[in-house]
């Protein structure tokens, strides 16, 4: 909050403008209401309320037993990231991880803790899929197990990933049994 200090306005206002600058000064100090700390806390609670989800990037396994999503990773992504990445010439921004990473990971968690998980086998028997954004919008890459239930498959993916619009990509890396060739039988 501003205080009227003669010394300091004699500096930059005139004598014309001195009395419209008290009145001013004053007229903002008797009408500013400040938020006592409860008063913002409760106000920073009730927006947080409206706050959605911000579309994300990130990977996926579907669970065709029961028509849901798991191992669900993501990270949000903002228009100024975007806009930096369109600056420097990155036509996508993907999550920085791999399915066999976080599919290792989970296994091995699962296998410490002496817990049940449907982290076990070979990654690439599931169906799984991975969320990105290229140059102008998000796409989703899966393999051909998708098209038959591409409509499920749709709305389970944008609620989860928060997306105003994607397009399926299919490509063979997606498939059942498909994945990085470091991991294929016969690739060593």
């Amino acid at each position: 909050m501003r205080q009227y200090n003669n010394s300091t306005h004699d500096n930059f206002v005139s004598d014309d403008n001195k009395d419209l600058t008290i009145l001013l000064d004053n007229y903002k100090e008797d009408n500013m209401t400040h938020l006592n700390d409860t008063d913002h806390a409760a106000q920073m609670a009730d927006m947080k309320s409206f706050d959605e989800p911000m579309p994300s990037v990130g990977i996926f396994w579907y669970n065709p037993e029961d028509h849901s999503l798991f191992g669900v990773r993501k990270k949000e992504l903002t228009p100024r990231e975007v806009e930096e990445a369109a600056e420097k010439g990155k036509p996508f921004i993907n999550y920085p991880h791999l399915h066999r990473q976080v599919w290792a990971k989970e296994y091995f968690r699962a296998q410490a803790k002496h817990s049940e998980t449907k982290f076990k086998g070979d990654y690439t028997q599931i169906p799984r899929g991975r969320v990105a954004w290229t140059i102008d919008k998000f796409i989703v890459l899966v393999g051909h197990w998708a098209e038959p239930i591409q409509d499920e498959l749709s709305e389970l993916i944008e609620k989860e990933f928060a997306l105003p619009y994607f397009e399926f990509v299919y490509d063979e890396h997606w498939d059942l049994g498909h994945g990085w060739s470091g991991d294929m039988p016969g690739s060593r």
